[in-house]
């Protein structure tokens, strides 16, 4: 059996939650669900990953986290603003003790100058933080998603 780095780096990510009884939940764009997928092949998850929303719609990310209209408006869906509001939203709904947004253009299509193919945002809400980091992968539409995961695990290792 092949395992990816990605599930390697999901088995060491929620050993370190595991140890410290924390609880992680995830509101997914560009991903879809992904981030969840790998995390859920690491046996015994269900301790640690509380739920997951691919909240790939605007009214998915109004419904199901704290982002709004207004935000989307003024910033858009692929934005600072809406990976920590996703972020923050998915934690208040699960009770988790960290919540990760991530919203980004996966391509080929969607990209425009001010946000080209391969931007990504992954936001962390942990109690009263919000940390968010943005991204410019490069490659086809798989391996920008690969890479968000990548970075999004290794980032949560890094928070916890």
């Amino acid at each position: 059996m092949n395992i990816s780095t990605n599930e390697k780096l999901a088995r060491v990510v929620a050993q370190l939650l595991r140890a410290k009884g924390m609880k992680v939940s995830f509101a997914e764009s560009c991903t879809g669900g992904l981030l969840a997928a790998t995390f859920a092949s690491v046996s015994g998850i269900s301790d640690i990953l509380d739920l997951s929303f691919v909240t790939y719609a605007n009214w998915a990310k109004i419904n199901y986290t704290n982002v709004t209209q207004d935000i989307l408006d003024e910033f858009g869906a692929v934005s600072e603003h809406t990976a920590v509001l996703m972020a923050s939203g998915v934690r208040e709904r699960s009770g988790s003790n960290i919540g990760v947004g991530v919203t980004g253009i996966a391509g080929p299509e969607g990209g425009s100058i001010d946000k080209p193919v391969g931007t990504v945002y992954i936001a962390f809400a942990i109690e009263e933080d919000t940390i968010v980091e943005h991204f410019n992968f490069s490659g086809d539409r798989n391996e920008i998603r690969k890479q968000t995961v990548r970075q999004a695990l290794t980032l949560l290792g890094e928070c916890v």
